[in-house]
């Protein structure tokens, strides 16, 4: 692998990989379909930026940051790394918005620990050999 094969896998990274989300308790296909960015992505790059800006702004006087805020800078964070989606509300195609993404990541620690899980996984976007 050169410099070049990393910089391309960067960049494949962006397009993001799909993820099916399971149902934890038979581990069937929810319906659930997310496009992850992957963890050496511009995508995830700048998202951990924004993170370090939003938790600078929800600082205390003192420097402190309460655990909430530290948790939904985290949840924020994550929602960013979804690129696309197929996921259906009440029979319809859900809106892909950042709103929306947020509110299905807030929906279940289960839902964010899978999607937590694939996007720090490189196995995941691992170049595609052809």
């Amino acid at each position: 692998m050169n410099l070049e094969d990393i910089r391309a896998n960067v960049v494949d990274q962006d397009r993001g990989r799909k993820l099916e989300i399971i149902d934890p308790w038979e581990g069937k296909p929810t319906g659930m379909t997310l496009w992850l960015a992957g963890p050496d992505s511009d995508t995830q790059r700048r998202a951990r930026l924004a993170m370090m800006d939003e938790l600078a702004e929800r600082a205390e006087p003192d420097g402190t940051i309460t655990a909430a805020n530290r948790e939904a800078a985290r949840i924020n964070c994550l929602a960013k790394t979804v690129l696309r989606w197929e996921v259906q509300h009440e029979g319809s195609a859900l809106a892909f918005n950042h709103k929306n993404v947020l509110r299905i990541l807030k929906a279940a620690d289960w839902l964010q620990a899978q999607v937590d899980a694939f996007a720090g996984d490189r196995r995941n976007f691992a170049p595609e050999r052809g």
